[in-house]
C-alpha cells in the first residue's frame, strides 16, 4: 500500500468509508458490572484519542445489573485508528461485546 490511502488494487479506502475524519465516533462497550470497568474503557480510549474527555462517557446498566454498558465518544482521525481501538477493546480481559 502507497503512503496515501490507495492499496495496490486501486481501491481508495476513504471512499469505502462512511466516516469523515477527524469525526467524534461513538463506541458501545460492554462488560460485567464490576469496579473498574469504566475507568479501564476509558484508559483504553485514551491510548487512541489523547484529547479523550472520560466525562462525556455514558453508562447503561444491563435490567438484571449484572452488565454495564459504556459508551465512548473518541475523535475518530483514521480506519486503522478505529481499527487498532477495537481489536484492544475486543481483546481485553473486561469486555465481552463491543460495538
Amino acid at each position: 500500500m502507497s503512503a496515501s490511502t490507495t492499496p495496490p488494487n486501486g481501491t481508495d479506502l476513504r471512499k469505502d468509508s462512511l466516516i469523515e475524519y477527524p469525526s467524534v465516533f461513538p463506541i458501545k462497550v460492554m462488560g460485567a458490572m464490576v469496579d473498574g470497568f469504566a475507568e479501564a474503557m476509558c484508559q483504553v480510549a485514551l491510548q487512541f484519542d489523547p484529547g479523550f474527555d472520560a466525562r462525556s462517557i455514558e453508562l447503561r446498566p444491563s435490567k438484571g445489573g449484572n452488565y454495564l454498558g459504556v459508551t465512548l465518544n473518541i475523535t475518530a482521525t483514521s480506519r486503522e485508528q478505529l481499527d487498532n481501538l477495537y481489536r484492544t477493546l475486543t481483546s481485553h480481559p473486561m469486555v465481552k461485546i463491543v460495538l
